[in-house]
């Protein structure tokens, strides 16, 4: 199972300009049990229902989790002020898009340890920090910059994924039981509140829901979901 939802483009674009820079800002987890044994009396009396054995039962949607990247929840403060050098305004611009990507408050952080080079074509490397995970972001100068130029364009690109707890479970819910009616007891491990991980690769972390038309016998089972992060969101995906 894939799950797509956008959060950001392939490589979040930005434009600085010297003197003058474009105008930003800047978890409970329900409780409980799940499952029970229901038998049915008569002739034909239908198998228990085994009880889910993941740590975190799923739901509803994270409260944390915004609508819109927009957000002014996802500001970071304070802004750089039109004087503040390239790399401090790069830096600010780099944890808002990350929490804009995430759609998740959190505290974040960046650097870039060696300065981002103004130079026609130069690629530099920023590390940007969400609630303690580091996702390095790859910045390029645009091939038409001109030293002493009033505007720079770049790009910025992040080389890794990240896995976010409040965000999984909320895919999680919104993904499956916000579509279909034959499944329940939707839970997931621990996962942690904020990991960088490849893209597109399992992460060895799982979920798993109740479907009615799951099992061999035809009388319902779990189904279990492995993880991937890719540079959107969440995906899900079943585990034979």
């Amino acid at each position: 199972m894939r799950i797509s939802k956008n959060l950001i483009g392939l490589a979040a674009v930005g434009i600085l300009v010297a003197g003058c820079s474009s105008s930003t800002d800047d978890s409970a987890r329900p409780a409980g049990s799940t499952g029970s044994a229901d038998s049915a009396s008569g002739d034909q009396a239908k198998a228990p229902e085994p009880k889910a054995d993941l740590a975190v039962p799923v739901t509803g949607p994270q409260p944390d989790v915004l609508a819109s990247s927009s957000d002014p929840k996802l500001k970071v403060t304070p802004e750089p002020d039109n004087s503040a050098p390239f790399d401090e305004r790069v830096e600010h611009k780099l944890q808002e898009d990350l929490l804009g990507r995430l759609k998740i408050p959190g505290k974040t952080s960046a650097e870039c340890p060696d300065g981002v080079t103004r130079k026609a074509g130069a690629v530099s490397v920023c590390n940007v920090t969400y609630e303690g995970a580091t996702v390095p972001y790859e910045i390029k100068i645009s091939d038409k910059y001109k030293e002493g130029s009033f505007v720079t364009f770049y790009t910025s690109t992040p080389k890794k994924g990240l896995l976010v707890a409040k965000n999984a479970y909320d895919r999680m819910w919104t993904a499956n039981k916000g579509h279909r009616s034959d499944i329940s007891k939707l839970s997931c491990e621990e996962l942690p509140t904020a990991k960088a991980v490849e893209e597109q690769t399992e992460t060895g972390q799982y979920c798993q829901y109740w479907s009615a038309y799951a099992g061999d016998d035809g009388k319902g089972g779990y189904v279990k979901l492995g993880i991937k992060v890719n540079r959107h969101n969440v995906d899900f995906f079943e585990v034979r």
